[in-house]
């Protein structure tokens, strides 16, 4: 049995887990060691479990526990070339753990790593697929402000899937946002509407997707119920049956959220 592992999904901190308890990788390590700690053994795993971390991007939700969880366990980093170089500038692999750039894919164990890009406003940002052992395929897919072709042929046939569904949009519209923010977000370099999600998850589906986790919510733009309701109102307009087609959850804030297959 395998887990996709959500430890934390918000915009203050993000991390997900994907493996078993013996191994697996991390992706992202937006809390502090401690706090990621902790969420590892309340998902039943321990830190030993984590034989690498993939990086996403630079912003800070995804990455300020990373020097320190890295160090203190020696666990390798990988990330795209220009996400090191600004990681590197900015101190966050200061340490003695090592640090591989991906273009493409890794292996790790018996673990093989895609990634791919995404739209962000950021150096440059991608999100991954991991083809575990048993050839099933879990996707983290976070902080892209669309789905673009590539992104969208390398997660079909993922088994499972934590997807960004990070705002709704007339609540956004109707938010005590700057206009300036509410553009980013609602831009192509900002983050995926409840919408948007709904509507890559039916594309999902059809490819063999069984397990979606909608991930990255606002805090003041979203709440669980409406992203929940978006998703399954839009697959079912397809036919698609909840508990019988597809599972779905909304991964909790601050407390682990585990698909297990």
């Amino acid at each position: 049995m395998y887990k996709l592992c959500s430890l934390f999904s918000s915009s203050s901190g993000n991390s997900t887990f994907i493996g078993n308890e013996h191994e697996g990788v991390l992706v992202d390590v937006g809390k502090n060691c401690k706090n990621l700690e902790i969420s590892l053994k309340t998902a039943g795993l321990e830190a030993s479990a984590v034989k690498a971390i993939f990086v996403t991007h630079e912003h800070s939700d995804h990455i300020c526990g990373l020097r320190v969880f890295a160090n203190r366990y020696n666990i390798p980093v990988y990330a795209s070339e220009r996400t090191l170089e600004y990681l590197d500038v900015a101190g966050h692999l200061n340490g003695d753990f090592p640090v591989y750039s991906i273009s493409d894919y890794a292996d790790v164990g018996d673990f093989h790593i895609e990634t791919f890009k995404t739209s962000h406003d950021v150096v440059d940002s991608h999100c991954y697929s991991v083809i575990l052992p048993n050839l099933d395929k879990f996707s983290v897919v976070t902080d892209t402000g669309v789905i673009t072709d590539e992104t969208l042929d390398g997660i079909l046939g993922s088994k499972a899937i934590l997807l960004e569904s990070n705002h709704d949009i007339n609540m956004l519209n109707n938010g005590p946002y700057p206009y300036t923010l509410k553009r980013r977000i609602l831009g192509p370099y900002g983050h995926l509407s409840n919408d948007t999600a709904a509507e890559t998850t039916v594309k999902l589906l059809n490819s063999g997707t069984e397990h979606i986790l909608l991930g990255h919510l606002s805090d003041h733009n979203n709440v669980p119920e409406l992203a929940y309701q978006t998703t399954v109102s839009r697959l079912f307009m397809e036919g698609a049956i909840l508990g019988q087609d597809y599972t779905l959850e909304v991964a909790k804030k601050n407390d682990p959220t585990v698909f297990e297959v």
